[in-house]
């Protein structure tokens, strides 16, 4: 008896993985990719920087604390298939693996392409069938069934939405599911861009664009409040539009309502040092280049391109000669140290941002098997769904855990 009939719409990530699982388990799958069946997984292709961070290898508390929207809706389908498993699967199509710097997991090869083109191939030894078109809309006929209209119209017992959010529309995100979504009874809350650079105000930015710090401390304050949002430790770097890197995506995703001038970024240059260790330091260089100017006797404490942004900041004349330096204007600098501010003013554009926020409401989605509560047959998985997370791994592992619960329910008869 030929096995339950599934449209699989969106080649992505989560689309490639709940096709393969569905047709694994017998059932007759289709999969709906626009960008053509030679052309799969284009934006999983350029994850992490194009090496591809595939997941975290955290615990269920660790990971359910780096997805700040929605979280519980994540219990059953992570402990279905959690890292470790992702893990193993991956190895099993013949993908070697390593672990980095905060559990982040990527191929050894370091090539994106490598699980990119182990998925492609599962997903075609697994039987499923490839359709290189666009689809235009979703119908739910009176027997129960689904229309799929594309360039032709072709019947489908069930359908699994995995179009992703809106972010990098150039690779074929475009918010078609969101529309299918509604138009099948669906809410879908507010989009917007997260893990997004962050514009900043004036040209602190620009004048040192380019420049990245390493092991410095972040804070960003809510200015009216006073109250720090989120706070980390790693990498930033400076733009000439504002500030990027892993911390400032990951910063993004706390930021709501963000209004010219309501929050904050407080940068610790030296996390390391207290200031009694700090006034100390600037002693010593102050010693040691007691004949210069500040503005040239800080290349041991800062990168060059900010010595001069850094002592604007602090008030002082760039050219006071260092052995006139008060006590209290060293209290400035080591102020300075411990909170370099930058005002932020808004995000960069979604065609920026690494994913959506926002999607379809997890009210309306079975948590267990990805089904909707509302259109029977009808099943979401991956960026489609209202639930983000953080930078390292734990989007793509949200992809691959809702895909996996999805395909297998969806096989059901």
């Amino acid at each position: 008896m030929a096995g339950v009939s599934i449209a699989v719409i969106g080649g992505g990530a989560a689309g490639m993985l709940a096709a393969a699982t569905a047709a694994r388990a017998g059932a007759d799958v289709t999969v709906f990719e626009r960008n053509g069946k030679n052309r799969m997984g284009r934006k999983l292709g350029i994850t992490g920087k194009g090496r591809c961070n595939l997941t975290n290898d955290a615990t269920r508390d660790e990971f359910l604390e780096n997805v700040p929207r929605n979280p519980r809706f994540m219990f059953a389908s992570f402990a279905a298939f959690e890292p470790r498993d992702v893990m193993a699967y991956f190895e099993s199509l013949g993908v070697e693996l390593k672990v980095e710097r905060g559990r982040r997991v990527f191929p050894v090869s370091d090539k994106a392409a490598d699980i990119v083109n182990a998925l492609s191939r599962e997903v075609t030894a697994s039987g499923c069938r490839i359709i290189g078109e666009r689809v235009k809309g979703i119908k739910k006929n009176d027997d129960g069934t689904f229309a799929v209209v594309a360039d032709r119209e072709m019947s489908f017992d069930k359908v699994i939405i995995c179009t992703g959010g809106i972010s990098y529309p150039r690779t074929g995100s475009e918010g078609d599911g969101y529309r299918f979504a509604r138009e099948l009874g669906h809410t879908v809350t507010e989009l917007t861009p997260s893990l997004v650079p962050l514009v900043c105000k004036g040209r602190l930015c620009p004048s040192m664009q380019g420049l990245s710090l390493k092991n410095v401390a972040l804070t960003v304050a809510d200015t009216a409040s006073g109250k720090a949002v989120w706070q980390d430790f790693g990498e930033i770097m400076f733009t000439h539009f504002g500030l990027t890197g892993p911390m400032a995506l990951s910063a993004s995703a706390h930021l709501s309502d963000i209004s010219s001038g309501r929050y904050e970024a407080q940068i610790d240059l030296k996390p390391a040092l207290d200031e009694k260790a700090l006034d100390a330091r600037l002693l010593s260089d102050f010693e040691k280049y007691k004949n210069r100017d500040l503005v040239n006797s800080l290349s041991d404490l800062l990168p060059q391109k900010m010595i001069e942004p850094f002592v604007e900041m602090t008030g002082i004349s760039p050219r006071t000669k260092v052995n006139s330096i008060t006590k209290e204007q060293r209290r400035a600098m080591i102020s300075c140290l411990k909170c370099f501010k930058v005002g932020i003013s808004g995000f960069r554009s979604l065609d920026e941002a690494v994913i959506t926020r926002g999607g379809v409401s997890v009210k309306e989605i079975s948590p267990k098997t990805m089904e909707s509560k509302i259109c029977e047959g009808l099943y979401f998985a991956g960026e489609i769904i209202d639930v983000d997370g953080y930078t390292g791994g734990y989007n793509l592992q949200i992809a691959w855990s809702t895909a996996r619960a999805a395909g297998i329910a969806a096989a059901e008869y």
